[in-house]
């Protein structure tokens, strides 16, 4: 078709720039675990991933425009091994949200999305410096391009809309995940989630014996199993969530009035960490039980840490230590690296 044969640079573009937009929205999709700013970030990124896919046609006449014209183009594998990683973390996206968390061994459709998202980054700076850089253009914000711009978000946003909708009309898993995507696994029955380490984690052997150290006490943890309650949501960045009431002990309680401009840093017996506002104190428990039954060792026992509205990662399990900083609580890495 004569639509088609005009695929070249603005095609390429708008391309490049789906995938940043998608690299950075599923970024902060791992990050924010809050309503509704979760929803909007997610539906953002479906939309992008739909829309990448409806570029397919113009950009398959332009990969067989190139291979016919230059065979042995030095960003030749690093533009083949982009597409097969796209198309890889597309179909992988989709699974996911059509099937939601369904493993297959230790593997999730989510973990493979991941996954293969970032492996293709360096293929897609490659890509990018093989080829000469492209030059703004007068006619790149004429209004025929903003139109087709447009016409291509609506079209994403439509077609993501229609999946969800298929997706619900015909019972499928995913359609009832929630707007960070994740999928309900044991909401009421704590016993039924799953057990998962952020990255290299393993799960410590720890008696009750085990002592948490807050800001200069040295706590048990039958000192710790409190009345403070609260129903939190735990949202895992593996694609399930779990809605169970936790109880322990708040921080507050612990910590009293905390000077300005200090922050939180809790530290889990692994040697994870994760810092948070001393305004948060209020919010965060350390928490002992999960539906009136104390935590098991793949949950975070004997003490972990509840932060609500926060994605799973912040949430630190086998906590040894809570100590009160003057660094400020955005002074770390956005995602832990342990």
């Amino acid at each position: 078709m004569a639509v088609f044969r005009r695929a070249g640079r603005r095609t390429n573009l708008t391309l490049l720039s789906l995938l940043v937009l998608a690299l950075a929205t599923g970024g902060l999709a791992f990050g924010i675990g809050s309503l509704p700013a979760a929803s909007v970030i997610a539906v953002t990124h479906g939309a992008l991933g739909v829309a990448v896919v409806l570029l397919i046609p113009w950009k398959s006449v332009i990969v067989r425009r190139a291979r016919r014209r230059q065979s042995t183009h030095p960003g030749r594998v690093a533009g083949t091994m982009l597409g097969v990683l796209t198309v890889l973390c597309v179909l992988s996206g989709l699974v996911h949200a059509l099937a939601g968390y369904r493993p297959v061994g230790p593997v999730t459709a989510l973990q493979v999305h991941v996954a293969t998202a970032l492996a293709l980054v360096p293929f897609l700076l490659g890509h990018v410096v093989s080829h000469p850089p492209q030059r703004p253009r007068r006619t790149d914000l004429s209004r025929r391009v903003l139109l087709r711009t447009a016409g291509l978000g609506a079209a994403g946003v439509g077609a993501y809309v229609a999946l969800e909708g298929g997706s619900a009309l015909l019972g499928l898993p995913g359609a009832d995940r929630r707007g960070t995507g994740s999928t309900d696994i044991g909401s009421g029955a704590p016993a039924l989630m799953p057990v998962t380490q952020w990255l290299f984690d393993t799960v410590p052997t720890l008696g009750t014996e085990h002592r948490v150290r807050v800001d200069g006490l040295d706590l048990a943890r039958s000192e710790l199993d409190g009345d403070d309650e609260v129903r939190a949501v735990l949202d895992c960045t593996g694609g399930w969530y779990a809605e169970q009431v936790w109880s322990g002990t708040r921080l507050d309680r612990l910590l009293g009035d905390l000077p300005t401009g200090t922050s939180i840093d809790v530290v889990s017996q692994a040697g994870y960490r994760r810092r948070f506002p001393a305004s948060d104190a209020a919010g965060l428990l350390l928490a002992t039980r999960a539906g009136g039954t104390l935590l098991s060792a793949g949950h975070g026992a004997p003490v972990r840490l509840v932060a609500p509205g926060r994605r799973g990662f912040w949430w630190v399990k086998w906590v040894a230590e809570v100590t009160v900083v003057d660094a400020p609580w955005w002074r770390q890495s956005p995602f832990p690296l342990q």
